[in-house]
């Protein structure tokens, strides 16, 4: 029995509107600290350290916006019949340094959604990829995220 919908899946290649931020020395040294990191390229804020981007391109809302477990409404994805979400994967690859300065632009892509039968029932897994380019166009990094749904 499938719990996918044509509609559902008519949103696979859903694209967000490219985002762009800016790299700031400052923010680097906050987010090196709040991270732990040790080198010392990364607490001057000379060089972003793994995974800084991640939070650099999430959606900024009040309170009353955020899903009970704090996190904001993803407006890429379409209402899914399954709404339990657990964490499937992230696969990282980088192409350039993130440095002060330079402008980012993130763009967001639902580039699969699909269904396996699990122990408990049906499972809805879907892939979002964040390809990051400096506003140059010259590639920064590639991300695919997996989600979970049962």
């Amino acid at each position: 029995m499938t719990v996918l919908t044509e509609d559902v899946l008519a949103h696979i290649g859903s694209q967000s509107e490219p985002r762009v931020e800016v790299v700031t020395r400052r923010d680097i040294r906050k987010y090196s600290i709040a991270t732990n990191q040790t080198r010392s390229a990364y607490l001057a804020g000379d060089v972003a350290p793994p995974l800084y981007h991640v939070a650099l391109f999430w959606d900024v809302v009040p309170l009353e916006e955020l899903t009970t477990d704090g996190v904001s409404i993803d407006k890429l994805l379409p209402k899914f019949p399954l709404e339990r979400a657990m964490a499937g994967g992230l696969e990282i690859n980088y192409q350039r340094k993130i440095y002060p300065g330079d402008t980012l632009v993130g763009t967001r892509t639902l580039t699969d959604i699909y269904e396996k039968s699990g122990r408990s029932g049906p499972l809805i897994f879907y892939e979002v990829v964040l390809d990051v380019k400096l506003q140059s166009g010259e590639p920064v990094l590639t991300e695919k995220t997996t989600r979970i749904l049962r």
